[in-house]
Order: structure tokens, then C-alpha cells, then sequence
């Protein structure tokens, strides 16, 4: 049998306000995000989107994770485009090979029975 540990999570935001300081310009806010600048634009990886209660609702890859992320939320043939509203947090973790990203992508789903995924799933 094989043993998959999730990779270390590189990067959480959760849906948040901007608190203004004097002279600062405001971040345009993407379904209550404004931290996207913290994904790596370069890196590939995988991501989640939870809910405020913790359950998990998508997990995807990306050869590019910011643009991907934000595309989520902006496209309309996104899985989780009558869902945004849900994400209160995503969690992403950078991981290099393709391969490994499409093995914690068909890990994660599974075991931990992503809401809204429904390609790789097996435990239906």
C-alpha cells in the first residue's frame, strides 16, 4: 500500500475586510478576498476552497496557482460558480511535479470528500 502525506500548506488567506491606513489605496475585493498577492503567480501546486465550518469544498491544480485561484472566481464554467459565495478560506501549497499534483488532487478528493468536485471522485 501506498502512504500519501498531504503537502505542508505554503499559503492561507481567508475572506477578510481591508483595514485603511492613511494615504492607502483600496484592493478591489474578488467575493471578499483581497489577498491574492500572496499566491505565488510562477509556482504550480494544488489548492482548497473550505467553508467557515471547515468542510472541504474543491480541490484543484495548477501549473500557475494565483491565476487559477482568481479564475475560479471569475469564469463562468468554474464548478464552484454557484458556490463562491461558500469559500471562506483557500489553502494552497506549492508542489513542483505535475505528477505529484494530479496524485494529492485525486488523494485529497477522496479522502476527504470534496463537496463540489466531481471528476476523480471514487467514493461515491
Amino acid at each position: 500500500m501506498i502512504n500519501i502525506e498531504l503537502p505542508n500548506i505554503d499559503v492561507s488567506i481567508t475572506e477578510r475586510k481591508q483595514s485603511f491606513s492613511e494615504g492607502e489605496a483600496a484592493i478591489k475585493s474578488i467575493y471578499g478576498f483581497i489577498d491574492f498577492h500572496e499566491i505565488p503567480r510562477d509556482k504550480g501546486g494544488i489548492f482548497m476552497f473550505y467553508n467557515v465550518n471547515d468542510e472541504l469544498l474543491f480541490v484543484g491544480k495548477a501549473r500557475k496557482l494565483r491565476q487559477r485561484v482568481k479564475k475560479h472566481f471569475e469564469d463562468s464554467v468554474s464548478p464552484v460558480k454557484n458556490h463562491r459565495d461558500e469559500v471562506y478560506r483557500i489553502d494552497v501549497s506549492i508542489v513542483d511535479h505535475p505528477m505529484d499534483r494530479d496524485i494529492y488532487e485525486t488523494y485529497i478528493i477522496n479522502e476527504f470528500q470534496s463537496k463540489y468536485n466531481v471528476e476523480k471522485v471514487f467514493y461515491k
